[in-house]
């Protein structure tokens, strides 16, 4: 009886270790190294609900990513994290604040989004959904209260999650994304470097520009540029420019459609008025966010 009840003991261990955060977050993929174990978040620091992201091969071999919800402002936020697998306490990497497009359901971050940016920057990556999108609670409001979700993520990084070296801390977005990390840095001294791709930064001109956007703007926003300009302000670092002062890098093609390469330009203009360190990519293409070649880009400018 005994042998048996040992036995079983056994067996439930295995189990256990096997079954992860949760019963859709198993991984048989043994080139998975990471001794960061993500998890021991569960009910931490407002961490909650932890599932690990079953990857693709190609980026299992490269690092773990998870889907986890934080608590920002007394509002449940949706974020992922992806960490490099020989990532841990003992040797910490530099992280990516990753800012994605859209509103709301449009743009929503997928399970593999950070995974791939990742495997090809070989830094934490880290990134919200925003409140009020993918179940979360709050209203989206394009940059105003939900930037607080992410200044919320850049104090776990901070001080809670021990495997990330914050020297050096980038912060990263496309399009709206890119509003919110000029946004962020801003206001926040630990960010040391800004990524802006098909980034606005002006959003007044955005609204005249959109005529489709200008519904949205108004319901998120409260009102238009004439109504509430402060608020537009705010929102466009056009306005002020001069507060940014680390290192950026921008990219934008000239015949994007969607943010337009005019916004892109005065915004660099004043970069080089006030002396920002900026480095300017563009592309004489339509396209909106990133393209196969920004990887290589990004990398050597975070080399220097």
């Amino acid at each position: 009886m005994k042998r048996i009840l040992s036995v079983l003991l056994l067996s439930l261990t295995v189990l256990c270790s096997l079954w992860g955060c949760s019963n859709n977050s198993v991984s048989t993929d043994k080139t998975q190294t990471s001794v960061v174990n993500f998890c021991a978040y569960e009910d931490t620091n407002g961490i909650s609900q932890i599932n690990e992201i079953v990857l693709p091969k190609t980026l299992s071999k490269e690092c773990k990513t998870y889907k986890f919800t934080y608590s920002s402002h007394s509002n449940n936020i949706k974020g992922y994290i992806s960490i490099p697998n020989n990532c841990n306490s003992n040797s910490p990497f530099k992280c990516i604040l990753y800012n994605r497009g859209g509103n709301s359901r449009i743009g929503l971050l997928t399970d593999t989004d950070t995974a791939q940016i990742c495997s090809q920057l070989d830094r934490v990556v880290v990134a919200s959904q925003y409140r009020g999108a993918d179940s979360g609670t709050g209203k989206d409001e394009f940059g105003g209260a939900d930037l607080n979700d992410l200044t919320t993520l850049v104090d776990l990084c901070e001080s809670a999650f021990d495997f990330i070296d914050m020297t050096d801390f980038c912060v990263a977005g496309v399009s709206r994304g890119g509003m919110m990390a000029y946004m962020l840095a801003r206001s926040d001294h630990r960010i040391s470097r800004i990524i802006a791709v098909s980034a606005v930064s002006d959003l007044s001109r955005a609204y005249n520009e959109r005529e489709d956007m200008r519904t949205l703007l108004t319901n998120c926003i409260g009102g238009s540029p004439e109504a509430l300009p402060n608020e537009y302000e705010k929102r466009s670092a056009i306005c002020w420019a001069d507060e940014i002062t680390v290192p950026v890098l921008m990219i934008h093609s000239k015949g994007d459609e969607q943010v337009s390469f005019s916004q892109a330009e005065a915004l660099k203009a004043e970069f080089d008025k006030n002396g920002t360190p900026c480095t300017f990519v563009t592309y004489n293409d339509s396209t909106h966010g990133m393209h196969k070649e920004d990887i290589s880009v990004i990398k050597d400018w975070l080399s220097k």
